[in-house]
């Protein structure tokens, strides 16, 4: 009887945190009318400041970036909505770009995890096909001018693949930008045994591991250029659905993103890459500061997995991942800032990349890292990353720098839509507000 009804509480729970993590902001509507952004700071991202400038989109599409005294050549009899920013600041939207946001709710309950398949290999995996557009996460990200997010499935050699979503739409098809970025393969780290603490296995062991997994990697690649080959020169071959998930990164047409840290993981990772010929990005990157010469020379670009982290190693220098954007920078490397893959922490991105400007970083770069990087890196600098005419009007307001703490965003735009920048924590602060208001008799 207990336990019948101890499960029947769980389950209570259970839903309880589904209706807790499920948000309530309704979604923005499509864009009707022009919208004219005048006497505004532009920061492009693409070319220089535009003081005084004037930006306008139609149809979730930027048409105009003007500087001051320019007026916009809008379509004939339409009415637009004119917006006086007084001076305000218009940013493209930030990307945080490698994340599980969207993939997770509640990290204690397993139905609302949604980051991996079974098995080592599920390349044909989308993240895309599983973000729940109704997470609570994504307003809390929007509201600090995090509009788009590269998400990362985990779990496995090879979890599957990277989606590039904007974080405002009904369904995940309309947060979709790209649904497949690329494969993701979380490369073997070299592991040493401690015979002293494990006297029963040899030392050898770890090595013996990494390789097995590393094979295992390269044997899925062999396969599926094998199945390539045959399918093309005989469409009759079977489809392997597998086999087929890889077929754009062979070809060249998608980066290949390798999960790496450490020296040797990164080296033996881009070697393995470009000698496939493949297009490497490594993830996470805490030593790559330590092969910059390798991954300049191969063109290999580095999302880095947050600049707020401790030294690698005791006798290492405090401030190792405060100054590894500038390493990377002087070194000719490309790069953007990512904040891990705890989604929870997606909000703090432009925090991240402050900390790397006071850190000898160019404050420009900077913002670069977060916003027009990220996108070319992604592989979707045609849609996103920088405000230029043609791109989607995805974009944010703020009447400061975002890097700067009392900056508040002020108005956002995903494709032309305004999104509604409230959120679980904006409306804990006015219910609270509004206790202490009564309390106080006013």
């Amino acid at each position: 009887m207990f336990a019948t009804q101890a499960r029947i509480a769980w389950l209570l729970l259970a839903s309880t945190g589904y209706l807790f993590a499920q948000d309530l902001v309704p979604k923005s509507s499509p864009q009707a009318n022009p919208v004219v952004l005048t006497n505004a700071v532009l920061h492009t991202m693409s070319g220089s400041v535009l003081v005084g400038g004037t930006l306008w989109f139609l149809d979730g599409v930027i048409r105009g970036v003007l500087a001051e005294g320019l007026k916009p050549d809008l379509p004939p009899r339409s009415e637009p909505i004119v917006i006086d920013l007084k001076g305000k600041h218009v940013f493209p939207g930030m990307i945080s770009a490698h994340t599980t946001l969207g993939l997770v709710e509640i990290s204690s309950v397993r139905q609302t995890v949604d980051t991996d398949e079974l098995g080592e290999m599920s390349p044909e995996a989308f993240a895309a096909v599983a973000v729940n557009p109704d997470s609570a996460a994504i307003p809390v990200a929007r509201s600090n001018g995090i509009l788009a997010a590269g998400v990362f499935p985990i779990g496995g050699l090879m979890p599957g693949r990277a989606s590039v979503m904007q974080l405002d739409g009904w369904t995940n098809k309309d947060l979709t930008v790209k649904a497949n970025a690329g494969p993701i393969i979380a490369w073997p780290q070299q592991i040493v045994i401690d015979v002293s603490r494990w006297p029963l296995l040899r030392p050898d062991t770890g090595a013996e591991n990494t390789k097995k997994a590393r094979k295992s990697i390269d044997d899925a690649f062999t396969a599926a250029q094998a199945w390539l080959e045959a399918h093309t020169a005989d469409p009759k071959v079977p489809l392997d659905i597998r086999h087929e998930a890889l077929v754009q990164a062979l070809r060249g047409e998608v980066p290949v993103f390798l999960l790496a840290e450490d020296l040797e993981q990164i080296e033996s990772a881009v070697l393995w890459a470009t000698g496939r010929k493949l297009r490497p990005v490594i993830v996470g990157g805490r030593a790559a500061g330590q092969c910059a010469s390798l991954l300049r020379d191969r063109h290999v670009p580095v999302i880095i997995d947050g600049i707020h982290r401790l030294p690698q190693r005791d006798d290492s220098a405090y401030d190792e991942s405060f100054t590894l954007p500038k390493r990377l920078f002087d070194q000719g490397v490309m790069f953007c800032i990512a904040t891990g893959m705890d989604f929870s922490t997606d909000r703090n991105l432009p925090y991240h990349a402050a900390t790397a400007a006071a850190f000898g970083l160019d404050r420009e770069v900077a913002m670069l890292a977060v916003t027009l990087r990220a996108a070319e890196i992604l592989s979707v600098s045609d849609r996103l990353g920088s405000l230029s005419v043609g791109k989607d009007a995805t974009l944010f307001v703020a009447d400061g720098h975002p890097f700067d703490l009392p900056t508040v965003i002020e108005l956002a735009f995903v494709r032309g839509q305004k999104v509604d920048l409230r959120n679980k924590q904006t409306e804990l602060a006015q219910k609270y507000r509004e206790r202490y208001r009564q309390m106080s008799g006013r």
